[in-house]
């Protein structure tokens, strides 16, 4: 499906819940994509990217922003601590904030960097003992923590089971951030995100409906 389908379709969605399309950012999900299909994306003008490895995206994206004018790098994978360094050198945002120790370390890179990346805090809303996020028993506690630390806090994050139907998790993150006074909501993805639009995504991450199936 090409890019101008996809931007259609968030269009449609936008309109159909009383929405506004230029407050819903997509970011083309390009983890594991082999380069050309990347370029493709490029040349059609969009510049805001998902990658789910910190090292992968140090190896495909210093090229292409050596070519491409403003690359707009979101990480949107698990982020261990060790890596921290360089996910703050590399993306303007990160939506797996999802434990104390990391937003202890993502602040002190701030304070010696004098700057820092946009966050979300991942909220496990299925509760899945696999998946990375807090609980969401324990979202508004941590939410505190990371406004204390003067983290520039953007909103919440999810990423709903498979099995189950995804706008009970949309509504459950959209509460909780109501709730605390947050309007960033970073949910959706190829399958649903039509569907997270009507929940108040602001932030919607699709990958194979741009690039086709990933090849690894």
């Amino acid at each position: 499906m090409a890019l101008s389908d996809i931007t259609a379709r968030i269009d449609a969605a936008a309109q159909a819940h009383g929405r506004t399309p230029e407050d819903i950012t997509l970011i083309a999900v390009s983890k594991v994509q082999p380069p050309e299909r990347v370029e493709a994306v490029l040349d059609q003008g969009h510049r805001i990217f998902g990658e789910n490895r910190v090292q992968e995206a140090q190896g495909r994206w210093p090229e292409f922003q050596a070519r491409f004018d403003g690359i707009d790098l979101h990480l949107i994978g698990p982020l261990q601590t060790n890596k921290a360094r360089q996910a703050v050198e590399m993306f303007s945002t990160i939506h797996t904030l999802d434990r104390p120790k990391l937003a202890t370390t993502l602040a002190r890179l701030a304070q010696e960097r004098g700057a820092s990346p946009e966050v979300f805090v991942q909220v496990n809303t299925g509760e899945e003992p696999q998946k990375a996020g807090c609980l969401p028993s324990d979202a508004d506690a941590f939410i505190a923590e990371v406004r204390v630390l003067d983290l520039p806090l953007k909103g919440l994050m999810c990423i709903p089971p498979v099995e189950e139907e995804p706008s009970l998790h949309f509504a459950l993150l959209a509460k909780i951030a109501a709730r605390n006074g947050l309007t960033g909501l970073s949910m959706g993805m190829s399958s649903d995100f039509e569907n997270a639009i009507a929940q108040g995504a602001t932030h919607i991450r699709v990958g194979s409906a741009i690039f086709g199936e990933r090849t690894a």
